[in-house]
C-alpha cells in the first residue's frame, strides 16, 4: 500500500493535466534567479541572493562560484564538496529557489513585459498573465526565441507548450 501511494505522488508531481512535464530537477540557474541557502545547524552560513549578470556569489568558506547553467543539486554537491571535511564533516545543504528570473511576451497582448516565470507555465497561462490578447492578435502565429538556443530563430508555439525563464514570446497581428 505504501509503494502505491508513493508511485501516486510521483506520477502526480511529474504529469500535468495536459500531459507535458515540467522537471525542476533540471532548471537550470540564471541570471534573474533568487535562491536562498541554507546549512543545517549552521545559520551563519545562510545567504539569500539574486544571481547577477556575471553569474557568480561569494559564499563562505568557498569563494566565488560560477554557477550559471548549474542545477540546485550541482550546486548543492559544490557547496558541500567545498565544505567538506575542513569547515563541516557532514554538511546538510538545502538550496531552493525563492524568485525565477523573469519570461518576456510582447506584440499583440494587452499588457506585453517581463513577467516572472512559475513552474508548469504554458503560452496559454503567459497570455492570461500579460492580460490577454489583443482582438489583432493572431491565434497561428505565436513566436518563441529561447534563452537556450543560440541562434535567435523564432519557433511556432501551440497554446499549450512549454515556457521556460528567459523565453521570449512574439504574438504576431492576423491580418483577417
Amino acid at each position: 500500500m505504501r509503494f502505491f501511494l508513493l508511485l501516486i505522488a510521483v506520477l502526480s508531481l511529474s504529469f500535468s493535466p495536459l500531459g507535458f512535464t515540467q522537471d525542476l530537477t533540471t532548471y537550470k540557474l540564471g541570471s534573474g534567479d533568487t535562491i536562498k541557502i541554507s546549512i543545517y545547524g549552521e545559520p551563519d552560513l545562510d545567504i539569500e541572493t539574486v544571481l547577477t549578470n556575471n553569474g557568480t556569489i561569494n559564499y563562505p568558506f568557498i569563494g566565488n562560484l560560477q554557477i550559471t547553467g548549474l542545477t540546485i543539486a550541482e550546486l548543492e554537491a559544490i557547496i558541500i564538496k567545498g565544505l567538506k571535511p575542513n569547515y563541516l564533516l557532514n554538511p546538510e545543504v538545502n538550496i531552493h529557489i525563492k524568485t525565477y528570473r523573469h519570461f518576456y511576451i510582447y506584440g499583440e497582448v494587452k499588457q506585453p513585459g517581463g513577467y516572472e516565470f512559475q513552474p508548469g507555465l504554458t503560452l496559454r497561462k503567459a497570455i492570461a498573465l500579460a492580460g490577454g490578447l489583443t482582438p489583432r492578435a493572431s491565434k497561428s502565429k505565436m513566436f518563441l526565441i529561447s534563452e537556450h538556443d543560440d541562434i535567435d530563430d523564432e519557433a511556432l508555439l501551440e497554446i499549450d507548450d512549454s515556457i521556460q525563464p528567459g523565453d521570449i514570446i512574439n504574438i504576431k497581428q492576423s491580418f483577417f
